[in-house]
């Protein structure tokens, strides 16, 4: 019997989710390119499943690109898409033949330029989007004008312009925000045409949301949205570069954990503790952005609203205090509860061993290929 808590990833949901996102966006180009955020679930046999299917990786570090190369992934479809990276790091994806490259200042540029020459570039830009679910705020993205003056300055340092990138922040559940990413992705297109630039590609990042405890907008209805924007707004012949993290593992993940006390605090509201909280695995529910379902064998019980905390010592383990979390009254010490939708930034966000509570195990059910 597996020792909880752990992590249930099932392989055939995520090759069904990166086929139904393969086919979702075939009508926006025929060139269109699934890119695989490995940060999303670094497992890997989820990165040779993927790699099987004909993905590319989206990787933000060097242990990523090695953990990527291992699992047989041509380093021809990487790409390092972390804009804050060090000089080393570029020169060691370079010898490691990673060749695509994401950035934001002219800083980065110079040093992706000096250190991986004649590598493709993409841009970040901040696009004007509504906000996310959990959103990046200005920590990415440079001005739209400053990103058409940055991919010309590419050009001149004798680098290969692959093209603009936006990402509309993680879980987003608007999906106009795609629209407006890709307008703003255009204008950026048509400037650079004017100096002589075409574009390979636009990269629309990730984001595409799942359902949690609320539901969120279905891939078909975003992907209707992104491709009548690309076939309005961008340049023929510019290829479209999605990168999904969430989308592709998120509902393929079930956390399994168990009830180590229950209590009821001086303020008169119940405490439910259990074995996994924000720093074995549920680092998510900071801010309480992600809203997860919980399961548990007594769900046919009377139900009534409950704190959830994990099992450190620390006071902001806590994973909901604000949101409405209804549990069974009837719960006790040494339940099993099962944590829905948990395959994406689970196992990846868990610390080494804080408290001494090990990282989040993972397991991968049945075979990894049909």
């Amino acid at each position: 019997m597996l020792e909880s808590p752990y992590l249930v990833i099932e392989p055939n949901r995520v090759r069904a989710n990166y086929r139904a996102l393969r086919a979702a966006f075939a009508p926006a180009t025929s060139t269109a390119r699934i890119r695989f955020a490995v940060k999303a679930s670094p497992v890997p046999e989820i990165i040779r499943l993927l790699n099987g299917e004909g993905a590319e990786f989206d990787v933000a570090s060097i242990g990523e690109i090695e953990l990527a190369r291992a699992q047989g992934v041509d380093p021809a479809v990487m790409c390092y898409g972390n804009p804050i990276k060090k000089a080393a790091d570029i020169a060691r994806a370079y010898a490691l033949g990673v060749r695509r490259y994401a950035f934001d200042t002219e800083d980065d540029l110079l040093r992706i330029a000096a250190h991986a020459p004649g590598a493709e570039v993409e841009c970040r830009f901040l696009a004007a989007t509504p906000a996310s679910t959990t959103p990046f705020g200005t920590k990415f993205g440079c001005a739209p004008a400053e990103a058409v003056r940055l991919l010309v300055r590419a050009r001149d340092l004798g680098l290969i312009v692959a093209g603009p990138y936006f990402h509309v922040g993680s879980q987003q559940t608007d999906p106009s925000a795609w629209r407006i990413g890709i307008e703003q992705a255009a204008t950026i297109s048509k400037a650079l045409a004017d100096k002589d630039i075409e574009t390979r590609s636009v990269n629309i990042g990730g984001g595409l949301p799942i359902s949690y405890a609320t539901t969120a907008p279905a891939l078909d209805e975003i992907a209707a949205v992104v491709n009548s924007a690309v076939a309005e707004f961008l340049p023929a012949g510019a290829g479209l570069v999605v990168e999904p993290g969430r989308a592709l593992v998120g509902d393929a993940g079930t956390i399994h954990a168990e009830v180590i006390g229950i209590r009821i605090a001086p303020d008169g509201r119940r405490w439910v503790y259990l074995d996994i909280g924000r720093y074995n695995g549920m680092a998510e529910t900071e801010n309480e952005y992600i809203a997860y379902r919980f399961v548990t064998e007594r769900d046919g019980d009377p139900l009534d609203e409950a704190v959830v905390a994990g099992p450190t010592c620390d006071g902001d383990d806590v994973l909901y205090q604000r949101t409405k979390v209804l549990l069974p009254t009837t719960l006790r010490a040494g339940d099993p509860i099962r944590i829905l939708h948990t395959g994406a930034y689970t196992a990846s966000y868990s610390s080494v061993s804080f408290n001494g509570f090990p990282p989040l195990t993972v397991h991968v059910s049945g075979a990894e290929r049909e």
